[in-house]
């Protein structure tokens, strides 16, 4: 499903934002993508992080949804100045498209469960948080993985094992 239409979308997208230019969206990918759909777009500059922005829940159509993630992945994420036009030359896309999420339970329940082929959601109240699976290749070890995930919603590294557990698998592509 997921192809190289979607990262040209996501540069087109980007390219028009920083050049104040309309975004025209090829009629065969509003047609192709017009079911609604979930999406991160994760931006790097040399193998670093660079912006990441997503939608848990389908909203709108997965298109629209993946040239809006790429817009705030780009300007709007709170870790990162926008991008400028000479770091848009060096930054290289992945497009991921979330399956709809799915609860597992609470924490240390279905500790066993997790696996590194899921994208896991931690939620304790009005904290929460989210890891894509690709997140695994730089946290390989399952507890050291939800003890960063748990910082990143706030929360004390051991917090994971009281918090609600969501997954949802990601179908991506990168440049």
């Amino acid at each position: 499903m997921v192809d190289k239409d979607l990262i040209k979308l996501a540069r087109e997208s980007l390219e028009c934002q920083i050049s104040g230019k309309s975004l025209k969206i090829n009629e065969n990918v509003k047609k192709k993508y017009e079911k609604y759909g979930a999406s991160f777009v994760t931006l790097t500059i040399r193998g670093e992080l660079r912006g990441c922005i997503g939608s848990l829940l389908a909203h709108q159509e997965l298109w629209k949804d993946v040239a809006d993630n790429s817009v705030n992945a780009g300007f709007n994420d709170p870790r990162f100045n926008p991008i400028t036009p000479d770091e848009l030359k060096e930054i290289k896309i992945e497009v991921s498209v979330l399956s709809s999420p799915q609860k597992l339970g609470v924490g240390k329940d279905v500790y066993d469960k997790i696996d590194n082929k899921m994208g896991i959601i931690l939620k304790s109240g009005w904290n929460s948080a989210t890891f894509l699976p690709q997140v695994w290749d730089e946290l390989p070890g399952k507890t050291e993985f939800l003890e960063h995930l748990s910082r990143k919603a706030g929360l004390g590294k051991d917090d994971w094992k009281k918090c609600e557990v969501s997954y949802y698998r990601v179908d991506s592509i990168k440049e």
